[in-house]
């Protein structure tokens, strides 16, 4: 089943391997440059059907770090659409999550430490759905009133439109690992008391107007996925029950798929990490509810993801950090299971005996052509 084809509403992804979105944190003022094209890029030539952008912040306060990719302003569409024609040349669809940041933004990158950035180095004042911050060493956020939360939900709604101008065929919004869709979804993090706070349906509603939101600008042709934290693994914290709940509500919204992470709401989580320790959540979400689902978390060798999918625990399958090491893991992985798909044909020579080609698939030429074949999706 790993290298099945899968029809999701106009699209077909040529296999279920999709490159789960990474952090590069190596933006300016929110651009994507020649990283970004080679990072996606190369993941894509290896053999991957979908690939997605990294988190992309829907405005600028959006960002975790101020090197983190954007897709807030028009001037951000021109890089962006110089990688999808890319992605679509080697055959693969081009994905972007849009996400924000909400209390864990105006941080440091990695590498650099850990913590808040001060408004005097090129930090901001982030917002969340209360005034509690992630941490000690995270900002202390603003709590968003009601004006604040319609400008969240025209942003995405924006980001939408930007990303079809940029040749996106799939949209994935990030309501997970603690970022601030997450944080109105989980009692940790929200503790208001107006229609945005306190009950399941209450805590549920602004990523609920996100979906309808994005869908009301997203054609009808191309798909629209969530990624979600599962559970937080605190007590008393979002759980796999509630999770299953929340797809009940987003998938008649128009979600066609819930990627299945968890995590990130709060510091000091006790997470039992082992290889594929998130699958059950996939699991258990597409049998309740009937929704496509995507696993993700230390899935690394090609009998388990392959295994996962026969087994009928998630519609595809999403690698990060393998993708990290092994760009070209998809051409590997077919070789060890006995699939014979096609190669690039620049390495041919590389290649198994036998291997068929892949020549370019060249997407129409121009904006104006890419912007007529969405137009007819719709």
């Amino acid at each position: 089943m790993l290298f099945d084809e899968l029809r999701i509403r106009e699209l077909t992804l040529r296999n279920r391997i999709v490159v789960s979105p990474m952090c590069q944190y190596s933006s300016e003022d929110g651009f994507a440059n020649d990283w970004h094209l080679v990072h996606l890029g190369s993941r894509a030539v290896g053999g991957a059907s979908l690939v997605f952008t990294e988190a992309t912040a829907v405005s600028a306060e959006g960002r975790i770090s101020p090197q983190d990719l954007g897709i807030y302003k028009d001037d951000h569409i021109e890089q962006l659409s110089r990688i999808t024609r890319f992605l679509r040349e080697q055959g693969s669809i081009p994905g972007i999550q849009l996400a924000h940041a909400g209390r864990k933004g105006s941080t440091l990158r990695p590498w650099e430490g850990n913590g808040a950035i001060p408004e005097s180095k090129g930090g901001w004042k982030p917002v969340a759905p209360s005034a509690v911050p992630f941490s000690e060493t995270y900002p202390n956020p603003t709590a968003l009133d009601e004006n604040g939360i319609r400008g969240v939900v025209k942003s995405f709604a924006n980001a939408a439109h930007r990303a079809l101008e940029a040749g996106f065929q799939v949209i994935e919004i990030h309501s997970a690992h603690g970022y601030l869709l997450h944080e109105f979804l989980s009692p940790i993090s929200n503790k208001r008391t107006d229609s945005y706070g306190g009950s399941l349906e209450n805590r549920c509603r602004l990523l609920c107007e996100v979906v309808t939101a994005v869908r009301g600008i997203w054609p009808a042709g191309y798909p629209l996925f969530v990624r979600i934290s599962a559970t937080d693994w605190i007590e008393g914290g979002w759980d796999v029950d509630q999770s299953v709940e929340l797809a009940k509500k987003i998938g008649p919204l128009g979600v066609d798929l819930i990627d299945c992470s968890s995590g990130g709401i709060a510091p000091g989580a006790k997470i039992p990490i082992k290889a594929g320790y998130q699958v059950p959540f996939a699991r258990e979400i597409r049998y309740e509810t009937k929704i496509m689902t995507g696993a993700v978390g230390l899935i690394t060798s090609a009998n388990q993801a392959d295994t996962i999918l026969r087994e009928e625990n998630a519609d595809i399958v999403l690698l990060a950090r393998e993708f990290l090491r092994q760009p070209y893991w998809p051409l590997q992985t077919a070789r060890d299971l006995g699939f014979a798909v096609p190669w690039p044909v620049q390495y041919l020579r590389a290649a198994p005996d036998g291997t068929p080609t892949r020549e370019p698939v060249r997407p129409p030429e121009g904006m104006d052509a890419l912007a007529e074949h969405d137009a007819n999706l719709k």
